[in-house]
């Protein structure tokens, strides 16, 4: 998935265990979104989970190294895609009833995963806004260095 840049000095180990847990945190946060409406949690949450994965893989491999995988244009155009379904969702909500947001999908069995209607399609909207602004804030941060001299 990724490899070590060559000033990089954390150990085999800790690079092993970063590349595992990032996954493991993917998967988590994909977990947390989809299931959101039926367990506690939401797209908000899936996606600080998610974008705790990434700025993992920058802390452990180096900002240059992750960038390959988001780069902060990468991370804008992800926030981007989620605000404009999330859009769009609405926008159908209002063509279907005249109400923005209304539940154009069916409703159905409680408990089960269709049963909220447009819920999971706006948890993963969510999702898509929130880990596109922590990954590039982070990125942002990263970005900064200090001149010699200034304190």
């Amino acid at each position: 998935m990724l490899k070590a840049s060559e000033s990089h000095t954390l150990s085999l180990i800790v690079r092993t265990a970063a590349r595992s847990v990032a996954r493991l945190m993917f998967l988590f946060g994909f977990y947390i979104v989809f299931h959101g409406q039926i367990t506690h949690g939401d797209g908000f949450a899936g996606g600080v989970i998610m974008a705790l994965g990434f700025i993992l893989l920058m802390i452990v491999f180096g900002r240059e190294v992750s960038m390959e995988i988001i780069s902060r244009s990468g991370a804008r155009c992800l926030a981007g895609l989620g605000a404009l379904l999330l859009l769009m969702i609405g926008a159908g909500g209002l063509s279907g009833s005249g109400y923005f947001f209304f539940n154009f999908l069916g409703k159905g069995t409680p408990f089960h995963y269709w049963s909220a209607g447009i819920i999971p399609l706006c948890n993963f909207a969510v999702l898509l806004i929130v880990t596109g602004v922590l990954v590039g804030v982070f990125a942002a941060l990263t970005s900064f260095e200090m001149k010699a001299g200034r304190k």
